[in-house]
């Protein structure tokens, strides 16, 4: 497998410090491919159990969390470093961990 080196973009933020804040929310509503969330879109939006905030209340590690939830190490680091998202499934999963973290222990130990 061949890896490529990661082209560094480099962003020039002088236009949009240029403009005002009413400015900038007014050029945000007109781009129809990346308008921003109303209240009421944020309100029935679904929930994504924080991966990071359930282990580390946990209080486990990275590995120790994988090892102990049956959920691949590489899995959980690209949920906690934003490069994917959990399914369905992982959410619901997540869900169960957090709140009864022992019953799920318990299970996965029979």
């Amino acid at each position: 497998m061949k890896k490529t080196a990661k082209r560094i973009v480099k962003i020039d933020w002088s236009r949009a410090d240029a403009m005002t804040a009413s400015q900038r929310r007014a050029a945000a509503m007109a781009d129809p491919d990346n308008r921003p969330m109303s209240d009421e879109e944020w309100a029935t939006a679904p929930r994504v159990p924080q991966v990071s905030v359930i282990r580390r209340a946990l209080k486990l590690s990275q590995e120790d969390f994988a090892g102990t939830f049956h959920i691949p190490i590489g899995t959980l680091r690209d949920w906690e470093q934003g490069r994917k998202e959990p399914d369905a499934a992982a959410r619901a999963y997540l869900r169960v961990i957090a709140r009864e973290p022992e019953t799920v222990r318990k299970a996965l130990n029979r």
